[in-house]
């Protein structure tokens, strides 16, 4: 029986473009909720699929502000059908690094707090969201980066409270992804729920990755 994670890959691959020839794919949540290690796997069952990670698009001064950064460096060039190329901010250094291409592949995954934002959502194929409760995702990120971190956590978390009370991103999910102790679950997400115009293979029952 071929894993859901392959299922989903055949699913995306399917749909029609988003952005120019590209198909984006969001996948949201909480800091600290599996996106990036998910992220990573999806892309590993679509054979190799760019990921562009959010944190390098954001700053410490713009945690979420960085809309129209992500617009002229990457949207606007993949809505081409052109290669993007975007600076990658370094957290360490504080200052951007050297010009990074991406692809305007078959399918692109936008990993991230805050991918399924309002003014991306248009642009995107299909939108993922990672389904952990918020304090436990904010612990495990907590624990992963360290007590070094712990000043830039404090305000990240009101920061993040604030954005998705503005602009929250569960709602308009195509898919709810659980990790489990073994693979994941993918479930209905209450967007593909409200647009019946929108296919979704993975919306029967939930499914186990092994």
């Amino acid at each position: 029986m071929q894993s859901p994670l392959l299922r989903l890959a055949g699913t995306l691959r399917a749909l029609p473009p988003s952005c120019g020839p590209v198909r984006l794919v969001g996948v949201d949540g909480h800091a600290g909720s599996g996106k990036s290690t998910f992220a990573a796997r999806l892309s590993q069952a679509l054979g190799g699929a760019p990921v562009l990670r959010l944190d390098d698009i954001a700053t410490h001064e713009e945690l979420f502000g960085w809309m129209e950064r992500l617009g002229e460096q990457v949207i606007e060039p993949l809505s081409r059908g052109e290669t993007a190329h975007y600076l990658p901010y370094d957290w360490v250094a504080r200052r951007f690094g050297a010009a990074r291409a991406l692809e305007p592949a078959p399918v692109v995954l936008v990993e991230g707090v805050g991918a399924g934002r309002r003014e991306l959502r248009p642009r995107l194929a299909l939108l993922l969201w990672m389904e952990h409760p918020a304090e436990e995702s904010w612990d495990r990120g907590r624990r992963r980066d360290g007590p070094e971190q712990s000043d830039f956590w404090a305000g990240w978390v009101d920061a993040e409270r604030e954005h998705f009370a503005a602009d929250p991103s569960r709602p308009f999910a195509d898919l709810l992804v659980r990790q489990c102790y073994r693979g994941y679950q993918m479930l209905t997400g209450p967007g593909a729920a409200a647009e019946t115009n929108r296919t979704v293979t993975l919306r029967d029952s939930p499914s186990a990755v092994r």
